[in-house]
């Protein structure tokens, strides 16, 4: 089936009982019903013709079957015959699609291997074991064993390792009841901490492999250049520590100092750990000038630069601040505030909605400063609020949003609109969160969803080197693709694309696709946040 020519849309996993329920429909239609799987009638209903959507280029008419709260599997069915996707509804309707989000973490594990007993048909050897050397010295190696691959191939980044952390550990720090009976089947379950922490500590133990006596931090871990598609452990390629960085430092004093509040309930002897680990970046924060990562000439894996560290200090003085409550923290976090910083950020080169998060929730702090961070997320979510009233599909994207990396986009103004909803109780910032949702597993434009192994037509081809080179035609289960970008920013993209593709359109379920269909874990981690409110979440979503 060409998905771009499918012509219903509509959340593939489905709905919760209370929740708004809508699906959109790209052909001429008056009315709509609502099927069971034996063909009866359950609800019917008029569409409301929206129009021309920018992002889409399809002419959009509105089913709204929220009134329809019967737990059940269902499709919609047009007047002119038309039938979409299976979906259910349910109250655990997303309890499948964030098992999934949150055990993809485990199936990027690297050095050891992932055994059949866990992994399943996706288990495979351990890889990426010997020592690594010292970029600048290659007479130093050390033991750089451990953490998540961090995307579509097997380097390991920690800046961006920091920031997916962040999301995990902030999302198990709102919802823990999402969390705390969840049973991701991984080596670690049924033990003293919930699988997402048990998880989440195989990549903070694998930074603080990279944090120098000094407390500096090297910025990533991989190879000279990215391997072929083959399994992890058949690249054989020799390990390279590329050289601190100010940012890597002190995003590991900040999500060390987070961590540190998270696991001290389970175990503080790791507490303490994690604390020492965070004051010794900070120190050398403190005594050393900007060090801004640059890319080594002969090294062509991803540089994860960024033009400026002042975010991540201020997210690490913000951080520390919450977890000691000492005042040089605060006085730091107040210097750096009046800078100008985005401070509803939540992606790795920005960390300023990070800083402000931690400074929200944390027990001591100015109110007054607290109130004005909370306003720049409330005002945030106002103007996501209004680009999705004027998108066919609901999602809080224009058509410039619509670049590499776009699902990542969406799942953190989702994460804005929740913590939006969180500050002011206003449902309308839940339900723009939950399209979001709804937009990542079925209701846009291309007719996929987002996620592998979710849903009638998932993503199955991504440009993930274990996925393609294990020769099982079924996808490692939910990873989040990149998702559609009107740059098309390779080779294949350029081909399989169009030009004059509308921006939603623009993607192609292929692996060669790296611009499109991607996978990494900052792109998980936020989708995990998401869902991590709907899974919690009981008395709310009224429509």
């Amino acid at each position: 089936m060409d998905r771009n020519k499918h012509c219903i849309h509509i959340d593939q996993a489905g709905y919760k009982r209370n929740m708004k329920k809508t699906a959109v429909i790209t052909v001429p239609s008056d009315s709509f019903s609502v099927v069971s799987e034996d063909g009866r009638c359950v609800f019917s209903g008029n569409t409301v013709h929206f129009g021309a959507c920018e992002c889409s280029g399809d002419d959009v008419y509105i089913a709204d079957f929220s009134e329809l709260n019967k737990c059940g599997s269902y499709r919609l069915v047009t007047e002119s015959g038309e039938c979409s996707h299976a979906f259910s509804i349910s109250d655990d309707v997303y309890q499948q699609t964030f098992n999934a989000l949150s055990k993809a973490f485990y199936y990027l594990r690297c050095g050891c291997g992932l055994k059949k007993e866990h992994a399943g048909v996706f288990s495979h050897a351990p890889c990426h074991t010997e020592k690594a050397l010292v970029w600048d010295d290659r007479s130093i190696s050390l033991d750089v064993s451990g953490g998540w691959h961090d995307a579509g191939d097997y380097g390991r980044y920690v800046t961006a390792g920091a920031c997916a952390l962040a999301h995990l550990l902030y999302a198990y720090k709102l919802y823990p009841d999402a969390f705390d009976a969840q049973d991701l089947c991984i080596p670690e379950s049924g033990g003293m901490l919930p699988d997402i922490l048990a998880e989440c500590k195989v990549e903070l133990d694998w930074i603080m492999k990279l944090q120098r006596s000094d407390g500096a931090v090297y910025h990533k871990a991989t190879t000279k250049g990215h391997a072929p598609f083959i399994m992890p452990e058949d690249d054989k390629e020799q390990m390279y520590l590329l050289p601190p960085s100010s940012m890597a430092t002190a995003d590991t004093a900040a999500v060390m100092a987070l961590a540190a509040t998270v696991y001290n309930k389970f175990d503080s002897g790791y507490a303490e750990k994690l604390k020492q680990c965070a004051l010794n970046s900070y120190e050398w924060l403190e005594n050393d000038p900007d060090m801004l990562f640059q890319n080594r000439p002969e090294c062509t894996t991803g540089g994860y630069g960024e033009c400026s560290d002042r975010d991540n200090r201020l997210w690490a003085a913000a951080e520390l601040f919450s977890l000691t409550g000492e005042d040089r923290f605060h006085k730091t976090f107040m210097e750096l505030l009046k800078e100008d910083m985005h401070l509803t950020a939540l992606g790795y080169a920005d960390m300023g909605g990070l800083a402000a998060l931690s400074y929200i929730l944390c027990e001591n702090g100015d109110e007054s400063i607290k109130k004005d961070l909370k306003q720049n997320y409330i005002n945030e979510a106002y103007h996501l609020s209004e680009l999705a009233d004027k998108n066919g599909y609901g999602v809080t994207m224009a058509p410039y949003h619509f670049n590499w990396g776009s699902n990542m986009t969406v799942m953190k103004h989702a994460m804005v609109l929740l913590l939006a909803y969180r500050f002011t109780g206003e449902k309308k910032f839940e339900q723009h969160a939950a399209a979001q949702l709804h937009y990542l597993l079925g209701t846009n434009a291309t007719g996929y969803c987002y996620v592998s192994g979710i849903g009638t037509t998932p993503i199955n081809y991504p440009h993930l080197r274990p996925s393609h080179a294990d020769g099982i035609e079924e996808c490692i289960p939910g990873m989040v693709s990149g998702g559609a970008n009107r740059g098309r920013n390779d080779p294949d993209a350029q081909i399989l694309i169009a030009d004059g593709t509308p921006p939603m359109k623009c993607f192609a379920d292929d692996f060669r696709c790296y611009s499109l269909n991607e996978i990494t874990i900052y792109w998980n981690s936020p989708a995990v946040f998401a869902f991590a409110h709907f899974i919690s979440a009981k008395e709310l979503l009224d429509n």
